[in-house]
């Protein structure tokens, strides 16, 4: 359980008891349920994290909705995008094993999180972690709903992949940015758990090397 689930829970648990104590009793079932509600939607369960070479997990829980390639500079990356309904746990896990290099704040709208603007216009949190000769960009993006992002870690600490790393308040969106070498193991339409379920498998750096000389040699002739 996070404790926010606790912070939102428990003066409605009061307020229930002050309404049944002064009113009628029936007046005490709204914030009871709403305390449920807050209980249920703060879960953070255990998850097995993968232990495969490369491996890439999903950010969160949710729907992948966007497998694609786009280019960030004048680089091609791979765009996973996966949204977070209400009912979805929200905890945010780290994709991979590395270091934080940056992690950037950005203010924006509150766009239903479902849109595909709402990757770049909405308010989100830009995370890059380094790790094994590998550069993964997740961001944490404030859906319709959502109203608060957070993240925990600083620049410079080291995580594990499927590390606890912070969470969106209701309902929300992450996108994973990766190498376009990815080897993509999910499709749109997929459900994926948090820290469990294996998004892509990146190609370790030097098998990734020895792919370019081999072209460039290739090219020479």
């Amino acid at each position: 359980m996070v404790r926010d689930g606790y912070l939102y829970a428990l003066p409605l648990i009061g307020a229930a008891v002050l309404l049944g104590w002064l009113t009628n009793p029936a007046w005490a079932i709204i914030p009871v349920l709403l305390a449920v509600f807050f209980l249920w939607f703060f879960r953070d369960p255990e998850r097995a994290i993968p232990q495969d070479a490369g491996a890439v997990v999903s950010p969160g829980d949710g729907k992948v909705t966007d497998v694609s390639t786009v280019i960030v500079g004048n680089e091609k990356q791979m765009r996973l995008s996966i949204f977070l309904s209400v009912f979805d746990v929200h905890v945010n896990r780290s994709p991979i094993a590395g270091v934080v290099r940056d992690a950037r704040y950005q203010r924006g709208q509150y766009l239903n999180a479902m849109n595909a603007a709402s990757s770049e216009l909405n308010e989100q949190n830009v995370v890059t972690v380094e790790g094994d000769g590998q550069t993964v960009v997740f961001k944490q993006i404030a859906g319709l709903l959502a109203r608060r992002i957070v993240f925990h870690p600083k620049v410079g600490d080291p995580l594990e992949r499927g590390q606890r790393v912070g969470l969106i308040k209701f309902g929300s969106r992450v996108d994973v940015l990766m190498s376009a070498s990815a080897r993509v193991n999910v499709k749109v339409g997929d459900r994926v758990k948090g820290g469990a379920s294996v998004l892509a498998y990146l190609q370790p750096q030097g098998e990734l090397v020895a792919a370019g000389s081999a072209s460039g040699a290739e090219r020479a002739q």
